[in-house]
């Protein structure tokens, strides 16, 4: 059958909203990959001088494996993360003088190489060495410096290493936060598309799919992410990648970060030590899926099941304090419209809500 196409189309199309695309150009996942970054860098790309950013233990896991595989061939300058933030206008200079920047670590150390990376106009070469959220393959950075929230779109890798040996052998907590930051993805494409109806925001369906994908898929595979614990790190590693490309493609975090995301940030401010991340958004999930009307029950069940966290207490929450988060999270983000906008609780709606999905 031959393709239709639109016999008379419009005399004059209706502008569409600009947005720009951040893909990484090269992408691999598996065992063995040290002799693999050092080649690349090296002969694919020509480069000499690599500004590391990493910690103390990714680097004696991982980082040393690539320094001292490369020899000679390679100038690794190498900085840890807090010490990094702490110099970071100085270490822009040691970038700019450097051919690219490669992050060897959790969030944190590739949030700050990103940006160090985009301060500085040099490629960012991405090396997790934990599955805890989708920063390993995404533009954005979320860091806290001077006391102050960092959080901007900032540079895609341009090449990602997923070494499953080294993530693999991270504590399962890791993995189980990637897990809660993936199913955000439920919500957070929700928001997104009330942000389009009500405030004629830009909303990408492919982008929106892909994250939501990304979900499901760990819903999906909740069972099998428990009982095979080398293809359900692969299937979480893949998600997350999947769900960076995704923001990629949106030119934002619009897909991967709504309501969830902001009770999860507010609830950050808020405490001395937090849980982890994806710890966090996992939780709120279960909370915002109610307010979206959407299934909740799926969300929590599939948290359950994997053994990541689903109610309050497991992330070291009262419910006085959710209240006061929940409270909190649309200021954080007035420009990002979501259901926390559209629909303000008072105490006692949110306290019915945390009852009605057993949260607490």
């Amino acid at each position: 059958m031959s393709p239709r196409f639109i016999s008379n189309p419009p005399a004059k199309l209706p502008k569409m909203l600009r947005h720009e695309m951040e893909l990484p150009q090269y992408i691999v996942i598996g065992h063995d990959l040290v002799s693999t970054i050092v080649e690349r860098l090296k002969s694919n790309h020509a480069f000499r001088k690599i500004l590391l950013i990493t910690s103390k233990t990714p680097y004696r896991a991982y980082g040393s494996k690539v320094v001292e595989y490369a020899g000679s061939s390679l100038d690794f300058e190498v900085f840890y993360v807090d010490e990094a933030v702490e110099g970071f206008g100085k270490l822009v200079e040691h970038t700019r003088r450097s051919d690219a920047v490669v992050g060897i670590g959790g969030g944190k150390v590739l949030d700050v190489s990103k940006a160090l990376a985009e301060a500085g106009e040099r490629p960012f070469f991405s090396v997790p060495t934990v599955a805890s959220h989708d920063g390993i393959a995404s533009p954005m950075t979320s860091f806290r410096r001077n006391g102050r929230a960092y959080s901007r779109k900032s540079v895609m890798p341009l090449e990602i290493y997923a070494d499953m040996e080294v993530i693999s052998m991270a504590p399962r907590r890791y993995l189980l936060s990637g897990c809660g930051d993936l199913v955000a993805k439920h919500s957070a494409v929700r928001d997104w598309w009330l942000a389009h109806v009500e405030k004629g925001e830009y909303y990408g369906r492919y982008a929106a799919h892909l994250a939501n994908l990304s979900a499901s898929v760990i819903m999906k595979s909740a069972k099998h992410i428990v009982n095979d614990w080398q293809e359900g790190v692969r299937t979480v590693v893949e998600a997350l990648i999947s769900a960076g490309v995704a923001m990629g493609v949106a030119g934002s975090s619009r897909p991967c970060s709504g309501s969830e995301h902001l009770i999860a940030h507010a609830l950050e401010t808020m405490m001395e030590k937090p849980a982890l991340h994806g710890e966090r958004c996992g939780v709120a999930t279960i909370f915002t899926s109610k307010l979206h009307k959407s299934n909740w029950e799926k969300v929590r069940n599939s948290l359950k099941t994997i053994g990541a966290p689903h109610t309050l207490n497991q992330i070291g929450v009262d419910a006085d304090l959710f209240v006061e988060a929940v409270k909190k999270a649309p200021d954080l983000r007035k420009e990002r419209y979501t259901i926390l906008h559209k629909t303000p609780l008072n105490s006692r709606q949110i306290y019915d809500a945390l009852q009605e999905t057993m949260l607490v």
